[in-house]
């Protein structure tokens, strides 16, 4: 499959518009989740047997295998039914905000073959969160899912950064009921000012009041994490980790894209997130950090980079949990996750 992938599908797919391919995709893996009967095969083919392979378990969830989507994929809730049918052990959509917005103008989205990289700078394009909801409540609800769906939540562009709190708030009362786990992305470099919520007093604000609306809930309470980006210094991710501990976070999100520029893309004239194999080793020395500065306590997902088994390997011996992929199964294809959950179950069995 992913020979037939990578000769014949993908050169037919990077002929497009890289958005364009994007929504095909998105399309073609929603058509798979309503199709029950090939999606129920291919769930079954995929499935790693419990009776040889142990789940991973992680802030009070089971997780089948270690791979996950990572949020930026499926921004509206469209297509995350099938991905149990494509290997993945869990699925994250989003970046959803309180208010649908268009994102970012067009083109924004470009890939770099050479490099397995990808620079988006989308924009948090979403219909908003309570269209999102809407469409939740229609689909497998919790408890009857074979793999955890977490929930990514950002700021609204046009809300000033002092009313961002309230504007999570939105999202998150409204998105809540069908997660089962959220996420404030506080770290895409594509939404103006944003990243200034990563700064500690804010961060501290922000955290404090989402987890005070999260303990309300009751038996309702969601497992909280928080989406870091690679560009923070070791100082910066000290200070993240303080106001993660004081609020009782659950895991952490490392990392988003970066706007840094390394190599062959000093001359690289776009604006935007760089992400893919470039992204590799400073995430894994990102994560690497924080497992040792909690003391492997504090749960990591794993995210940047990623390309093989290898590269997963590397996260989880880092010090992460699990592990999500996106920008490289642009480069490997649809059924890359379950590749990866395969080779990383295999050498967990030896």
């Amino acid at each position: 499959m992913d020979f037939l992938y990578e000769k014949l599908l993908r050169p037919l797919l990077f002929k497009q518009d890289s958005e364009k391919a994007h929504e095909r995709g998105v399309s073609a893996m929603a058509l798979l989740g309503r199709i029950a009967p090939v999606r129920k095969v291919l769930e079954s083919w995929h499935r790693l047997p419990f009776d040889r392979f142990d789940p991973v378990e992680a802030f009070g969830l089971k997780f089948p295998n270690a791979v996950g989507l990572a949020a930026g994929f499926d921004k509206n809730a469209r297509a995350w039914p099938a991905a149990a049918a494509m290997g993945f052990g869990h699925v994250e959509i989003g970046t959803v905000t309180a208010l649908g917005q268009p994102g970012n103008p067009q083109p924004r989205m470009f890939r770099f073959p050479e490099q397995e990289a990808v620079i988006n700078r989308m924009g948090f394009n979403n219909e908003g969160a309570e269209a999102v909801a809407a469409r939740l409540a229609q689909q497998s609800p919790r408890g009857q899912r074979l793999i955890p769906l977490g929930v990514n939540i950002g700021k609204s562009k046009v809300t000033e950064l002092d009313d961002a709190v309230a504007d999570y708030l939105k999202s998150f009362a409204l998105l809540a009921d069908y997660a089962d786990y959220l996420v404030l992305n506080v770290s895409s470099p594509n939404t103006p000012g944003l990243r200034e919520l990563q700064d500690q007093d804010r961060l501290r604000e922000l955290l404090g009041a989402v987890a005070a609306a999260n303990l309300e809930r009751g038996e309702g309470r969601r497992p909280l994490l928080l989406k870091i980006a690679p560009d923070l210094n070791y100082r910066q991710i000290d200070e993240v980790l303080e106001v993660i501990t004081e609020f009782g976070f659950d895991g952490i999100i490392a990392t988003n894209t970066t706007v840094a520029r390394p190599g062959p893309f000093a001359g690289v004239n776009e604006a935007g997130g760089l992400s893919g194999a470039p992204l590799r080793d400073h995430s894994t020395q990102v994560i690497n950090y924080i497992s040792r500065a909690t003391g492997g306590r504090l749960p990591i997902i794993g995210v940047g980079g990623i390309t093989d088994a290898a590269g997963a390997a590397e996260k989880l011996d880092a010090g992460a949990t699990l592990v999500q992929v996106y920008s490289g199964m642009i480069y490997r294809g649809p059924f890359f996750a379950a590749a990866l959950a395969k080779g990383l179950a295999d050498r967990q069995r030896r």
